[in-house]
């Protein structure tokens, strides 16, 4: 707003009643109210190459790092499951961070089919 109109805006404003001050706030937080909302933009994966002889702990890393608009709560529940078996029953490095990249991929999936079906 220019200074002009603020300088008048603020005379216009001192020459008003309480009550017309009031009913003018509750005009003004109307405007602005019924205004369009900008969806918020849609954060996009970040593509980060599998380097050759990678740790499940490096994976879960890079996954992170290419899917931050995840929820990590949940992700890292599921994905420490998948890191137990790796060193407890072990299972492969590969086959680990395969089973997590599917793990990854198929909460983004969701996240997105969940936010295009939001408003």
């Amino acid at each position: 707003m220019a200074k002009s109109d603020q300088h008048e805006l603020r005379a216009v404003i001192d020459a008003l009643t309480d009550t017309e001050v009031a009913s003018l706030l509750d005009f003004a937080r109307y405007l602005r109210d019924r205004r369009p909302v900008a969806p918020a933009p849609v954060p996009e994966i970040m593509e980060i190459p599998r380097p050759e002889h990678e740790s499940v702990i490096n994976a879960i890393r890079r996954l992170t790092q290419t899917y931050p608009m995840l929820n990590r709560d949940t992700l890292f529940n599921e994905a420490s499951g998948l890191m137990a078996r790796h060193m407890m029953h072990g299972e492969t490095s590969e086959d680990t961070i395969d089973q997590l990249e599917a793990l990854f991929k198929s909460r983004y999936a969701t996240w997105q089919a969940e936010s295009s079906a939001s408003p």
